[in-house]
């Protein structure tokens, strides 16, 4: 007979690590966002990958890392953020944990990232779940009964929250969501102000960059594709996020507008839905959110820990000090999922 949920909760408060608290000369909730990016020195790793075909007739690329999937193993999914990929620092980092410990896990790289344009116009988003419900399908047919387990991160988490209210989530075992932008309209506005438009303008350049890249390629290889994208009108004039997402994101994926794409995929709305064992990790000083964002107990599922601190920037929780830096997410999320991987 499988634990209940209220048996995993018990036995994954056991298997935790202590909070977060970061050296004073780390504090700063944007030199806890830019650490990782600017000044963490990649991980050896070694990692192979695989074209993975889509229900639609697209494919997106696959990121393995660890043993090779055996029959009844354990096997970790991540889901990156916004304009990453499987070389986003916290990828890299947590499959150089999994790997350290004997466990395969494997990066979904959305579509036309990680260097590859996809065959179809089609982008990803905060609440799109067809592709995670591929993969994770695809996971589980190879796993034999072995459990798989998510990890999240930023517009990742958020797709895999989505997932887990939307979809019948009977192949994942256990998920983590880390970063995530749980109400999308303020995190959107929160990007148009003070230093946090410096992050807004890093991404922006680099989707729309990748937009006129996938339309170069689909004009050669499928032009009725190309003129989905062309539809959408010019790329240049685009300053925000709620313009990308009302010019580009919203037509593309059946969305009245920017503001019903935020109502439909805000995943801080459906927390109470989620019944698969799952941990948030929050940091109150995310300069990619608001105060708001985080719901009121009552909005949550007893299946879902919120971890909240006050301190870890987006996508950081940087420990020890500058010069020996510890990425506290790499022993949080392998603690709460212990129960699960067999090590």
């Amino acid at each position: 007979m499988s634990p209940s949920a209220t048996d995993l909760a018990a036995r994954l408060h056991g298997a935790t690590t202590a909070p977060f608290h970061p050296h004073r000369l780390l504090r700063s909730r944007h030199l806890q966002t830019i650490w990782g990016p600017l000044f963490r020195r990649p991980l050896p790793l070694l990692r192979r990958e695989e074209k993975l075909a889509l229900r639609d007739g697209d494919h997106l690329w696959l990121t393995w890392a660890g043993p090779t999937l055996g029959a009844g193993s354990p096997v970790v999914l991540i889901l990156h953020g916004l304009s990453g990929c499987y070389d986003s620092h916290y990828a890299r980092g947590l499959q150089a944990r999994l790997a350290d410990l004997g466990v395969t896990s494997v990066v979904m790289n959305a579509r036309g990232t990680a260097r590859r344009h996809n065959d179809r116009a089609d982008i990803y988003h905060a609440g799109e779940t067809r592709d995670v419900a591929d993969v994770i399908s695809s996971l589980a047919e190879r796993n034999g009964h072995g459990p798989v387990l998510a990890v999240g991160y930023s517009l990742g988490g958020s797709r895999l929250l989505n997932y887990l209210a939307d979809k019948p989530a009977r192949c994942v075992a256990a998920a983590v969501a880390v970063s995530v932008p749980l109400q999308l309209a303020p995190c959107s506005a929160q990007l148009d102000r003070g230093f946090s438009r410096v992050y807004r303008n890093r991404l922006l350049g680099e989707l729309l960059e990748q937009l006129q890249q996938k339309h170069e390629k689909l004009k050669v290889l499928a032009p009725h594709e190309a003129r989905r994208l062309q539809q959408l009108g010019p790329l240049d004039g685009i300053r925000t996020f709620r313009e990308f997402d009302d010019r580009i994101v919203a037509p593309l994926h059946g969305f009245r507008d920017a503001g019903d794409y935020y109502a439909r995929c805000s995943a801080g709305e459906k927390l109470d839905r989620i019944t698969v064992p799952t941990l948030i990790l929050h940091a109150e000083d995310d300069p990619f959110m608001v105060p708001d964002v985080i719901p009121p107990a009552s909005r949550v599922s007893s299946a879902v820990t919120l971890e909240i601190s006050p301190h870890g920037g987006h996508v950081g929780f940087v420990g020890g000090s500058p010069r020996n830096p510890e990425y506290w997410l790499e022993s949080r999320i392998p603690a709460f999922l212990r129960p699960w991987l067999k090590v």
